[in-house]
């Protein structure tokens, strides 16, 4: 299963919230546009998308303000990972 790259997922991200940007490698909390139901939003579209990934709520269960969407996309990479 191919994902979404992590800049795909960063500009996906701040398109849900109204964020006027979001990098890759910027810190989630740090973005004052992003709250937490822009981040099960988010999820929920990516839920929809990609059902296979078994993606849920514990992606941001260690979530801090140094958490990135790299992060996030990592996390991604290795519930694939393990589905295959």
């Amino acid at each position: 299963m191919e994902l979404p790259t992590v800049e795909e997922l960063a500009s996906q991200l701040a398109a849900v919230s109204g964020a006027a940007e979001l990098g890759p490698d910027d810190a989630i909390q740090r973005n004052s546009d992003i709250d937490s139901l822009d981040l099960m939003e988010w999820l929920y579209g990516f839920q929809n998308n990609y059902p296979g990934v078994g993606a849920d709520e514990s992606l941001f269960n260690d979530m801090d303000d140094t958490t990135t969407m790299r992060d996030v996309h990592t996390k991604l990479v290795a519930l694939v990972q393990k589905a295959a």
